[in-house]
């Protein structure tokens, strides 16, 4: 059987989703397609189960979590 799940994630700006591109890239290698529309990450999963998407993007979502905290620090920083 095949699985496939897409996600959208969206942002503020456009320079905000290209951070998150690069900085899930390096974990996504092989496992998942991902690319920037805009304001948005999408990312594209294949797999051959339920349970691998659902590890797979579990992964992701603890992933993207994190860049979107450091994206909140990091407006937070730029506040005078």
């Amino acid at each position: 059987m095949k699985v496939k799940a897409l996600f959208n994630f969206q942002y503020q700006t456009e320079e905000q989703a290209k951070i998150a591109l690069k900085s899930l890239q390096p974990d996504n290698i092989g496992f998942l397609e991902s690319y920037q529309d805009k304001d948005s990450l999408i990312c594209i999963l294949n797999g051959k189960s339920v349970r691998t998407i659902l590890s797979t993007s579990d992964d992701l979502l603890f992933s993207e979590m994190v860049v979107e905290k450091i994206l909140e620090l990091q407006e937070v920083l730029k506040t005078p």
